[in-house]
């Protein structure tokens, strides 16, 4: 019985481990910063690891009144670029932390 305690309090001090871990991934997350780009490099959207953005950057080669409507959409598409990558990176540092424990989908902290 002592045992089944043992490896009781030996879980929740990793799980402990891990919830502290995680903490430590979400202030990081605030301060990574990832770099979505479209166009071949024309327009740039900078974001966090919490998906705010937090930059745009546009070639001045684009600045032509007839282009507008493809610009905007370059930023729509240097957007969905910059959080698809946000979501790997985080994928990534998750595994890395719980072990590859599986989580539930959609799970998030």
């Amino acid at each position: 019985m002592f045992d089944k305690l043992k490896d009781l309090g030996g879980l929740m001090q990793q799980a402990q481990a891990m919830q502290q871990k995680v903490q430590e991934l979400q202030a990081g997350l605030e301060r990574l910063e990832i770099v979505g780009t479209s166009g071949a490099g024309l327009v740039k959207v900078t974001v966090n690891g919490k998906n705010e953005m937090r930059r745009v950057e546009i070639d001045s080669s684009l600045f032509v009144p007839a282009d507008r409507g493809v610009v905007e959409d370059l930023i729509v598409a240097a957007c969905n670029d910059a959080r698809a990558k946000v979501e790997q990176a985080v994928q990534e540092q998750m595994k890395s932390i719980t072990g590859g424990l599986p989580l539930p989908p959609g799970f998030k902290f």
